[in-house]
């Protein structure tokens, strides 16, 4: 049989899985202990008990400052931004996705200005960004709505586009309005496409995020790591770091299970 034909077992596709965090893990925890014990007070690689240590302590001793514990003020922070903007992106993308795929007339007046857009760097516009609307919350979230918004309506809007003719033309046949179409045709079709795109729009969203914490806020995680950079912090550093990674797999892992859950039919025995 040919390796292409061949699927691991579920052990075996577990045990293949963690191989590379091993890996990682492993050669981390040897460049750690050959550096710490050339210099015991070496800070760019801490060891992983300190790690551990690090994030305890980041998860459950309140700031002297400001009396809140940093990880979870942190979190909130960074989530609701990061919320706000994949929310407001993704309604974008599913309204004008509807539009330039099922109507030849916006196809030609918004779809090369959503192409346009997607090739403007995101980050280059942050500082107009932060001088339009402050330094506030909205530019954080305008940030990820620009940033990922124009991927998905172009990605939704292709997506309309493959939908079979066939059906559109039966709708018709039917007596179905363009309204009806949109709403029991098309929408149906690109829902499952939408949480796909946005799964894949969940790291440059992170991404925009970060950075614009970074700059200019009072909380979040982007703004923890950046504080932390000057003291060469790296057990907070990397304590951050992981947990951002986590929460990324959490949210993607989320959105997989409510599509499967959801949308049954449209990834059969597929695996994601």
């Amino acid at each position: 049989m040919r390796w292409i034909n061949r699927r691991p077992r579920r052990p075996a596709a577990i045990i293949l899985a963690l191989v590379p965090f091993v890996i990682v893990i492993g050669a981390y925890v040897i460049a750690s202990d050959i550096r710490l014990a050339e210099n015991p007070s070496d800070r760019l690689t801490p060891a992983p008990s300190q790690i551990i240590d690090t994030f305890v302590m980041l998860a459950t001793e309140p700031d002297r400052r400001t009396g809140r514990i940093p990880l979870w003020s942190d979190t909130w922070a960074s989530l609701q931004r990061l919320l706000a903007g994949v929310a407001i992106a993704a309604g974008i993308g599913l309204v004008f996705g509807l539009l330039i795929g099922l109507l030849p007339f916006a196809r030609a007046g918004l779809a090369p200005f959503a192409a346009a857009i997607s090739l403007v760097p995101p980050l280059a516009l942050l500082p107009i960004l932060f001088i339009v609307f402050g330094l506030g919350e909205t530019a954080k979230i305008v940030l990820i709505v620009v940033g990922i918004g124009p991927f998905l309506i172009r990605d939704l809007s292709q997506r309309v586009l493959e939908i079979p003719s066939e059906l559109l033309v039966k709708a018709q046949t039917l007596g179905a309005s363009t309204w009806q179409i949109a709403l029991r045709v098309a929408l149906p079709q690109v829902l499952p496409r939408l949480v796909q795109a946005v799964r894949l729009s969940l790291g440059p969203a992170w991404l925009f995020l970060i950075a614009a914490e970074a700059i200019a806020a009072e909380g979040g995680l982007g703004y923890r790591i950046f504080l932390v950079r000057r003291y060469l912090a790296m057990d907070i550093i990397l304590s951050y770091v992981v947990w951002i990674t986590f929460l990324a797999f959490l949210l993607d892992y989320a959105l997989k299970s409510l599509s499967r859950a959801a949308f049954a039919w449209f990834h059969g025995g597929e695996d994601l």
